[in-house]
């Protein structure tokens, strides 16, 4: 059994125990508590690759674009959109209070890209989400591609789709034509409804709905967003296009994506990822991750800084790259662990994705003992 299939296995045991512990503390809606067997059969159909997940009771509106369902141990991310944030804090709420414009400058700060904040269209986004959602008890999830299953936060990625008087209505692009939320591409496109939701945004912006309303307390750098989201979408369509049918392109979030980095051990690959931490010790190489999981991101090795600095990974913190390289297994010699990796001798074996705002250094320009994650 390869080191991946044996981490994914003990993976599974602990989500299972964790599912089965909240289905007997907590029980469904309506007070009737999971068999074992039931909980079984729940996870196995949430974790099986595929684009159809299946139906489910609905359990929970937590804001514009999370909900929870039944017999899920996480909550979903819904796909393709992005609402604005819900106040969840006394603070938060008091800054917002003594003044909207002074807020948004205090949000944002020194900042270079739009951050996620608290507005009042974040709470309309929660409140139509409710409204959406009342009187339905069963949803229907699907997936953007059968590989895509969990986001870096354990978060279920789906598309939410709903039976109304006869129709079905995917959820997610409805947000999207009430004005509730942009179309989101900065993971790239949707493969299933790109075209809808683009249709659904230019009908919100043309009859100035919810975000896209004149003189409305909601993001003022939509812009600046939209041009941020579009360049890191094409990025990663580019990727995919160029991958197609090819097993050695690999896109690092993929569930699977260990196993085939592991079965292509000593031949060239391009992977595609987000950059995560950068680590640079005093002794011993660097180390740049590409985010997958919280604990169980992927490395670049680089044994010379002079080539970290200038491949431009530390400035592209939570940006995507593309990485050529050949993977190889690590064995640590005080813990036996073993870990593939892929080692980073040129620059030239990172291409970073054109975002609005960042140019690639010229000279090495690193900064120690770094740590970025993304939203």
């Amino acid at each position: 059994m390869s080191i991946i299939s044996v981490m994914r296995n003990a993976g599974l045991v602990a989500a299972f125990a964790l599912f089965s512990f909240g289905a007997s503390a907590c029980g469904p809606v309506e007070g009737a508590r999971y068999t074992r067997k039931q909980a079984e059969k729940s996870l196995s159909s949430l974790e099986k690759p595929g684009t159809e997940i299946g139906s489910f009771k609905l359990t929970k509106v937590v804001d514009g674009d999370t909900v929870k369902v039944d017999g899920l141990d996480a909550s979903l991310r819904l796909l393709g959109m992005d609402t604005e944030e819900t106040f969840k804090t006394d603070p938060e709420r008091r800054l917002f209070e003594a003044g909207w414009l002074q807020y948004l400058s205090t949000k944002r700060g020194s900042s270079k890209r739009p951050v996620k904040m608290a507005t009042p269209l974040g709470e309309d986004a929660k409140v139509f989400a409710k409204n959406f959602f009342d009187g339905i008890e069963t949803v229907k999830l699907v997936r953007d591609h059968p590989a895509e299953i969990r986001d870096r936060y354990n978060r279920y990625l789906a598309y939410v789709l709903v039976q109304k008087n006869g129709t079905w209505l995917n959820y997610n692009v409805e947000a999207v034509r009430a004005g509730m939320s942009p179309y989101f591409p900065k993971y790239g496109n949707s493969r299933r409804y790109h075209q809808q939701f683009l249709e659904a945004e230019i009908e919100a912006k043309t009859a100035q709905r919810g975000i896209w309303a004149p003189n409305v307390q909601a993001y003022p750098d939509y812009p600046e967003r939209e041009a941020w989201w579009k360049a890191r979408g094409d990025f990663v369509d580019k990727f995919r296009l160029q991958g197609e049918g090819k097993p050695d392109y690999i896109d690092i979030t993929h569930w699977d994506a260990m196993e085939k980095l592991e079965a292509l051990v000593g031949k060239p690959v391009a992977v595609l990822g987000t950059v995560g931490d950068v680590k640079i010790g005093d002794k011993g190489p660097a180390r740049v991750t590409l985010s997958r999981r919280l604990g169980g991101d992927f490395p670049l090795i680089f044994f010379d800084r002079d080539t970290l600095g200038s491949s431009g990974l530390s400035q592209w913190r939570g940006e995507f790259v593309i990485v050529r390289g050949t993977p190889s297994i690590y064995v640590n010699k005080h813990t036996g662990k073993k870990q593939v990796q892929i080692q980073i001798d040129q620059a030239s074996q990172i291409e970073l994705s054109p975002i609005p705002g960042l140019v690639k250094p010229t000279v090495p320009t690193l900064e120690e003992g770094v740590d970025a994650g993304e939203d």
